[in-house]
């Protein structure tokens, strides 16, 4: 069993930066690849980050450039850096196991003036 647990979100004005947390539980951590997922309003959730187990990451490509997704598996965490953060970059953010039905609850960020 994991848990997901996302921290971070928030308003922030356009071209400014804020960072995701994800905290995982379970001893399992290390060996799954982990991503986050962006919904926004209205749309289909979409993949936004992925970094695999040995922290090969990749990028959707309209954050390419701006986001850093990391991990920690010694402290079982991935965080999601957003820099130059745009309005379209609003929505709920989750945290995901890859190959996995587990999911964070979510976290708000809202990009706007």
């Amino acid at each position: 069993q994991v848990q997901l647990v996302e921290s971070g979100g928030g308003l922030v004005q356009p071209g400014g930066s804020l960072r995701l947390s994800c905290a995982a539980s379970g001893s399992i951590f290390s060996i799954y690849g982990m991503a986050w997922y962006r919904q926004a309003p209205g749309k289909q959730r979409e993949l936004v980050a992925s970094i695999s187990r040995s922290g090969f990451t990749n990028y959707e490509d309209s954050v390419k450039g701006r986001f850093t997704i990391s991990r920690d598996n010694a402290k079982k965490k991935v965080d999601l850096q957003m820099n130059s953060l745009k309005p379209e970059d609003t929505g709920v953010y989750y945290c995901h196991t890859l190959g996995t039905d587990y999911w964070g609850k979510g976290a708000l960020v809202t990009v706007s003036s």
